[in-house]
Formats: structure tokens, C-alpha cells, sequence
């Protein structure tokens, strides 16, 4: 389910078959987050993850033509297993602050992702479909 309020804010949902404890730390480790945070067909060839309030969260998406897009971030808040937040960089020098939170629903996790931008761009108006596919990497990360 996606929910977009404005140009500069995404909301979207996603119930994943995992427990909440193997969701979360799939974004805890450069290890798992460089498998599955960037959609198709952009890989991650350089990932870090300082998972600790103030801890950088950077990584390099590139595409097959090796355009690169770096996302330079900080973890500002983590309450584990429940929710994460982080200000970063995207394209543009537009700032961009994620809220994602897991629930624990029967087993299963619901994710659900808050974001908002400095200001509207082509990344931002890109933001859906680039966070529907990361997602759906995610799933399959999971899965394993």
C-alpha cells in the first residue's frame, strides 16, 4: 500500500513472511543491506553500516553502465527491533529522513516506510517504484 501526501513524502507499507527479529536485522549488517537496498538492476558494491545512533549508513548504488549514486546517511534513532531512522543524502544534495518501523502481525512483519525530502526531484518523484523494488529485494532477502 503507498500513500504519497506531497511531492517531498512517501509512506509505504509491506507485510513480509519473516518474524520482525530477521527483518530488522536485515538492515543491521553492511553484509545483508548490500544484497537487496538497491532495486534492480543496481548493485551495491560499497556498503557501510555503523548500526549505532550517530553511526554512518553509506552506500554506493550503481547502475549496469556504472553510473554511480552515492547515499551518504546517519542513524539518528534505533530502537530494536521496533524502529530506525536515518538522515541522509540523495541525488542532488536533497536531504532526505526515513522512519521505518517494524510490527510484528501473526508471525509476520508489516514494514512500514516514512520518508521526506528536502525538496522534489527526479529521485524523489522516482521514490515509489525504487522503494517498491528494494522492498521487494528485501523479500527475497528474507526468504533465504
Amino acid at each position: 500500500m503507498l500513500e504519497r501526501n506531497s511531492q517531498q513524502e512517501l509512506r509505504l507499507s509491506r507485510v513480509f513472511d519473516a518474524p520482525r527479529r530477521l527483518v530488522f536485522e536485515a538492515w543491521t549488517k553492511a553484509e545483508h543491506v548490500s544484497r537487496w537496498f538497491a532495486p534492480k538492476p543496481l548493485t551495491i558494491p560499497e556498503c557501510k553500516v555503523d548500526f549505532r545512533v550517530g553511526g554512518a549508513f553509506n552506500l554506493v548504488m550503481v547502475m549496469p553502465n556504472g553510473t554511480r549514486f552515492p547515499f551518504v546517511a546517519t542513524f539518528r534513532e534505533i530502537v530494536v527491533p521496533e524502529r530506525i531512522v536515518f538522515e541522509g543524502v540523495i541525488h542532488d544534495d536533497n536531504r532526505a529522513m526515513t522512519t521505518v518501523t517494524f510490527t510484528e502481525q501473526g508471525g509476520k512483519t508489516r514494514v512500514d516506510v516514512h520518508q521526506t525530502y528536502s525538496f522534489e526531484s527526479d529521485a524523489t518523484r522516482g521514490a515509489k517504484q525504487g522503494w517498491t523494488m528494494t522492498l521487494d529485494q528485501l523479500a527475497e532477502h528474507v526468504a533465504r
